[in-house]
């Protein structure tokens, strides 16, 4: 048969093409640009929210805005709902063992403690639990009276109360002072009660109307302070008193093991100032030296070694409820209570 020119054309293109093919290398097959693999350091982890939140699930580690401290994250640790304070107006350290308190003295055993903390000048009531829940030194809340004076209004600063209402936590203030109404806006406390009585009844009203949801409660024991004006610090009539406070404050915290809470609640028991003869308010180291005890989910047992200051306290709190710090914060959290690494503070101890 005949082969047609143009089919004769096409067999052998075809047969030039096979032949090219099989002269190439078997690497010429295929060209791809190199990549170079991703070194350990080059891995992107994504960043968690800051989002607060109630979950018992471990908290993620924090990725704060530049306006705001960094500090560790607190995981791993069984999760922290609540947060109570306490504060044993006048109460000087070397009062728990005198008195003796045995409440708090086994708070400290199982918890971290110092009893060489210092509260900010003036040692007094009001500007000393200013810097405790404001987290800020007195020329920052502005508060330098020390009686309820309501044309003063209230100080200045992010409180440790505005912190978690904002982020829908509920809060909560049982105080033996009235003043202290003014270390924050009542539209920040869920629940706010001013007794006019004794650290044992003051307990009495908190057990009888029990804010069992609260994240965040504050609870001042006035009597040691008044005592301590009309008798003297360390006189047989204030360790009495003191016996007693303690006396409330073991039934504080059989409250929260009746309602299941103690696990998931950090406690934190200070003072605003200590004292001497029949006064206080100077830089006199009895005046300026408060106990600081901190016990619950994730504390070591320890007796701190960093240095504690009364800001610190709302600090500590924030910090444990996920609350982001504010930035002009002069306080720090506790954070070698928990085993972690002690944190820089952004400036030195109040003046």
């Amino acid at each position: 048969m005949r082969i047609s020119p143009r089919l004769r054309q096409i067999a052998h293109l075809l047969l030039l093409t096979l032949f090219l093919t099989a002269c190439l290398p078997a690497t010429s097959a295929a060209v791809a640009t190199p990549v170079t693999p991703l070194s350990p350091q080059s891995t992107h982890t994504p960043r968690p929210s800051l989002t607060p939140t109630n979950s018992p699930t471990p908290r993620p580690t924090w990725t704060l805005e530049p306006t705001q401290t960094a500090f560790p994250s607190l995981t791993p640790q069984p999760a922290i709902r609540r947060v109570l304070i306490v504060s044993f107006d006048g109460l000087r350290p070397d009062a728990i063992s005198l008195a003796p308190m045995p409440n708090l003295l086994a708070l400290m055993q199982n918890g971290a403690y110092t009893l060489s903390a210092q509260t900010t000048f003036s040692s007094s009531t009001l500007p000393a639990h200013a810097s405790m829940l404001l987290g800020v030194c007195p020329q920052k809340h502005g508060v330098d009276w020390n009686d309820y004076d309501p044309s003063q209004g209230i100080a200045r600063g992010t409180s440790i109360f505005q912190l978690a209402h904002e982020a829908g936590l509920q809060t909560g203030m049982v105080v033996g002072k009235k003043k202290l109404s003014q270390l924050t806006d009542p539209a920040n406390l869920d629940v706010y009660q001013f007794i006019n009585d004794r650290d044992l009844v003051i307990v009495d009203w908190i057990l009888n109307n029990f804010p069992a949801d609260f994240n965040l409660l504050f609870v001042h024991f006035p009597t040691a302070d008044f005592m301590g004006h009309d008798y003297g610090w360390l006189s047989a009539e204030q360790l009495s008193v003191l016996r007693r406070g303690d006396e409330a404050l073991g039934q504080l915290l059989a409250a929260l093991d009746e309602h299941g809470l103690r696990s998931q609640t950090l406690i934190i028991v200070t003072a605003d100032h200590g004292g001497h003869d029949q006064m206080h308010g100077s830089r006199d180291p009895q005046d300026m030296t408060i106990p600081w005890i901190v016990s619950g989910p994730g504390v070591l047992p320890m007796q701190l070694t960093s240095p504690v200051q009364v800001t610190d306290t709302a600090a500590t709190a924030a910090w444990a409820l996920q609350l982001p710090l504010p930035a002009d914060w002069d306080g720090v959290p506790v954070s070698e209570a928990f085993g972690l690494p002690v944190q820089p503070r952004p400036s030195p101890f109040c003046p």
